[in-house]
Order: structure tokens, then sequence, then C-alpha cells
């Protein structure tokens, strides 16, 4: 499923009591890219990806600078934990910035699709609250 296919059939769709905003960011000579927005939690959007074999969605936590400094350590052994108990869900450096993602097949249901995106917002969600002792206030 493309991604443009994939923003407007999310407009029209319900489950599990969410509903989804997406916008198509295009991005000429790169690679477009999907941000969704599940039930109106702006603050931790979706950006999702698409290769020829897999959708990848992004959810961005926190900024490095936003680490207490002598927690960092310490924080990223727990990130490292949390990888197991967190359903459909891992964390990642990119940059300068944690996220959590989850990957789906190109050829998965729009079912499954919606069910990954709202298990990955509620799993940052979830994330952020686990480790806000190690940013700062």
């Amino acid at each position: 499923m493309e991604l443009n296919e994939l923003s407007i059939k999310l407009a029209a769709f319900e489950t599990e009591g969410a509903n989804f905003e997406s916008f198509l960011i295009a991005n000429p000579g790169e690679q477009d890219v999907l941000q969704v927005i599940v039930d109106g939690n702006d603050e931790l959007p979706i950006f999702v990806t698409q290769t020829q074999e897999q959708l990848l969605c992004i959810s961005y936590l926190f900024d490095e600078n936003e680490v207490k400094s002598e927690l960092r350590n310490e924080l990223n052994e727990t990130l490292l934990r949390l990888n197991v108990p967190i359903p459909l869900s891992a964390f990642a450096k990119i940059d300068n910035k944690y996220a959590i993602f989850g990957a789906l097949s190109v050829n998965s249901s729009l079912d499954d699709v919606t069910h990954e995106l709202v298990t990955l917002a509620d799993n940052a969600i979830d994330a952020l609250e686990a480790v806000t002792l190690y940013l700062n206030d």
C-alpha cells in the first residue's frame, strides 16, 4: 500500500477506539513520509516511511540534550531492558534523537497497520512515563 493511499484510508478509519489524522510530507527527489497522529496525540506523531519490503513507523521521544547528562548511561540501560516487554516496538537513537519504532510488511492489512500505529502511540506514551526521571525538567 502506497503512503498516499494509506493516508486516505486512515482518514476514514477507526479502530480500537482510535481515530487518525495523517499528512503526507512529499520530499521531491527523496523518500516521502506520512505523519500520523493517533487520537489527538500531537506531541508524539508517528512518521511512516516505505521501502520495497516494509513500512517503518517511528515516533521521536526526546532529544539527547533533554537527558540529564549524569544519567545518560542509566537511561540507555533502561531502554535496553524495556525493549523486550514493550510489544511490537523497539527503541533506537537516530542522530541526536531517541525514538521508538515498529515495522511491518508492505503487504500488511489495514487492520494490521492501524493496530501497529495505535500500539506504537501507546508505547511511546508509556516509554516517556518510564524514563521521565532521566530527563531535564
